[in-house]
């Protein structure tokens, strides 16, 4: 087992190179991708669902201010599959223009948890445009951590 702190110490190291060298001029072209950042939201509490996606807005405009574009994925688990449920997410409209607005965002649904939600809510739930399935939410931001990006906890 990684030590939480050590994957959160990778994600900030990860974010200040991302940083370091947009700032430094050292960026290359306009169509270099950099490292990314992850969103996880665990919640289905409007606010916290809200400050995912402004946070995703603010971090591709600052990253763009830049030179740099910076790859952004929005993961939900438990709780938080909602954002992206098309059936019960108070979002939709902000979530399809900020996908149009920001080429480089993903957003990711745990696909575990939208069968514990099935099978309790006896439905079959459908997923807003644009967003896709990954089979533990946990997992992918783990995986991603690992691969060097950074990690916010909306």
């Amino acid at each position: 087992m990684i030590p939480s702190n050590r994957l959160s110490r990778r994600g900030l190291v990860a974010g200040a190179s991302i940083f370091t060298a947009a700032a430094s001029g050292a960026a290359a072209k306009e169509d270099r991708l950099v490292d990314g950042v992850v969103i996880l939201i665990d919640s289905n509490e409007p606010y916290v669902m809200g400050h995912a996606i402004s946070y995703s807005a603010n971090l591709a405009k600052h990253f763009a201010e830049k030179g740099a574009k910076l790859q952004i994925e929005v993961v939900a688990n438990g709780k938080g599959i909602e954002v992206f449920r098309a059936d019960k997410t108070p979002l939709a409209e902000p979530l399809a223009t900020l996908r149009q607005a920001v080429p480089n965002l993903a957003y990711s649904m745990c696909a575990s948890s939208k069968t514990i939600a099935e099978a309790k809510e006896h439905i079959s739930i459908p997923l807003i445009s644009g967003a896709n399935l990954v089979p533990f939410g946990i997992g992918r931001v783990v995986d991603l951590q690992l691969k060097g990006w950074a990690y916010i906890h909306a």
